[in-house]
């Protein structure tokens, strides 16, 4: 039994039970009835019964078909290239002893959009580099288990404004134009297959199964201990970007009862979860944002017995879905979300504002794509239980875990913590030993009483080009070159830094480096000497015949 109450009963896999369950008009789901022992039921939120999967694209065309949409490819690909104008020459004055300009560490979609916008602006010498292997970097085929992106279908990428370049066109190129528009969301591995033609039309190389072990100052310039095939070297760069994703700024976030566990016993999303291991186990998933529905899906498509799902919440807040019952009242919106472009200028926003939308969006309770839900609702043997914390979770002989959640005692076979990352710099290894002297805004911005947050505090407080800056006395200017564009500038950027929608802030980030750099490199004397110059001698001699002179009359 996965379930003990005071009183002995079976708990086999059940089918979904009739309560009713409620989407209420903000698209909260609930009705606790339902979401008990007995399952979850759909009766009055899905129109149809719900499918084992969610819908997937089409799949290639076969045949000629394929190889017809494929040569097109190459086409878009020709075109893309020819359209692009020319890079500009590297103009960065070269500096004796340092080997690049720029590194960037991610070669994920951020990483890749950064790298072509440093080209396009004449910055050379710009190199990437990702501990993944080929194929892997970011979180497309690894990590992420969505059957879509979040995002629009329609929302900008790394093209940044260049139709040619982006998802769009590369899939109706494959697809078709009727296959696009019926697209609900962009499909995860679409995404992923479309990142690696960008990364080919814009000719940026990266290398992979590379890890950035360490960042030594050394005066202004940064040398980086990198890792490959097991061997170190040093590199040293002006300028360095860190590109690395929502796990490159403290790592996952372990409720500590998890931890107090054997590691073989439970798993985090953010990393490798062994599904194949689950057919027939009883799973339970701490949390219950769209990660948690994600893993409990592919739980259940692996054939696990049951699953669980704990949400110390007393509602599920959807995206998307049925339509409501009526009319949904406007939602309360921070104030600086009035303009359109509000992602593009949060960062201008005084401190006050920053803090208090952050805190906004961490009492706002995590929503969840609407097939997402569905996806797993396909299954009889999903459980959703509100209002229900895990406790006393202890190991049990048989390599069981036992535990207790609202009032009923539970035994597992494996537990995943969808929770989520923590912001911490002290805890990412390659920033170890720079950290303490990083600016946070625990040293930059005292909040009023009532609205402390200690997760907010350890963010780092970020200059306007994502760079650290350094703590009042520190001495360390260093920390100026370093460029933190993953999730630790959500607070001073209000957005999830790394996201797709985050590329709209890329531009900045790609100017200020143009711009030191530049100014690094402009030679005072040099340009003294050219302003100070004599004039030279006009040469008359192109257009002399034209000239008129005295005496001569016009008609």
């Amino acid at each position: 039994m996965s379930e003990e109450r005071s009183k002995p009963e079976s708990h086999e896999p059940t089918q979904a039970t009739a309560a009713p369950s409620r989407i209420d008009r903000r698209g909260f789901f609930r009705g606790a009835a339902a979401l008990t022992v007995g399952g979850l039921t759909a009766a009055n939120a899905f129109a149809q019964p719900a499918p084992r999967t969610a819908p997937q694209p089409a799949a290639p065309a076969p045949g000629a078909a394929r190889a017809a949409a494929e040569a097109e490819l190459e086409e878009l690909t020709r075109k893309a290239r020819r359209w692009l104008p020319r890079d500009p020459a590297d103009w960065v004055r070269a500096r004796t002893g340092v080997d690049h300009n720029v590194v960037i560490v991610g070669g994920g979609q951020s990483g890749l959009s950064i790298a072509y916008q440093l080209r396009r602006k004449g910055v050379g010498r710009v190199e990437v580099v990702d501990q993944a292997a080929p194929g892997k970097a970011g979180i497309w085929r690894t990590i992420a288990r969505m059957h879509q992106l979040r995002t629009p279908k329609t929302m900008a990428g790394p093209e940044l404004g260049n139709p040619a370049l982006s998802f769009r066109a590369w899939y109706e190129t494959l697809n078709g134009e009727a296959a696009f528009d019926a697209l609900d969301r962009i499909p995860r591995l679409a995404w992923a297959d479309y990142l690696d033609w960008f990364q080919q039309v814009t000719g940026t190389t990266v290398r992979y199964g590379t890890r950035l072990v360490e960042i030594e100052p050394q005066g202004d310039v940064l040398r980086l201990h990198l890792e490959a095939n097991g061997a170190r070297r040093v590199e040293t760069t002006r300028k360095l970007v860190l590109a690395n994703g929502y796990a490159g700024a403290g790592g996952p976030n372990v409720p500590q009862f998890l931890r107090a566990l054997p590691a073989s016993v439970w798993t985090h999303t953010t990393g490798a979860i062994p599904f194949e291991t689950m057919e027939g186990r009883v799973v339970g998933i701490v949390g219950a944002g769209s990660n948690a529905f994600d893993a409990a899906a592919v739980a259940l498509e692996s054939g696990a017995g049951e699953v669980h799902l704990f949400n110390r919440r007393s509602a599920i807040e959807l995206q998307g879905g049925p339509p409501p019952a009526q009319p949904a009242a406007p939602p309360a919106a921070p104030l600086d979300r009035g303009y359109g472009n509000w992602l593009e200028l949060s960062y201008e926003l005084p401190d006050v504002v920053r803090w208090r939308n952050f805190l906004l969006g961490e009492r706002r309770i995590a929503s969840v794509p609407f097939d997402s839900l569905e996806r797993a609702m396909a299954f009889d043997n999903f459980h959703i239980h509100l209002n229900a914390s895990l406790s006393d979770l202890a190991l049990a002989g048989n390599g069981r875990v036992n535990g207790r959640a609202g009032g009923r005692r539970f035994r597992f076979d494996h537990l995943i913590a969808a929770t989520g990352y923590r912001i911490d710099l002290s805890a990412q290894p390659e920033i170890a030993g720079v950290h303490e002297h990083i600016a946070l805004w625990r040293d930059r911005y005292r909040p009023s009483a009532g609205e402390e947050n200690e997760a907010g505090a350890l963010h780092p407080y970020l200059g306007p080009a994502f760079e650290f800056l350094p703590r009042e006395g520190s001495g360390a200017e260093f920390l100026r070159n370093i460029h933190c564009f993953n999730l630790a500038g959500a607070l001073s950027f209000g957005i999830p830094v790394g996201d797709i929608p985050s590329v709209v802030d890329q531009p900045r980030l790609v100017e200020a480096i143009a711009r030191d750099l530049y100014v690094a490199g402009v030679d005072i004397g040099a340009h003294e000497r050219f302003i100070n110059a004599p004039l030279p001698v006009p040469i008359s001699a192109p257009y002399d015949r034209a000239v008129a002179t005295r005496g001569r009359e016009v008609a």
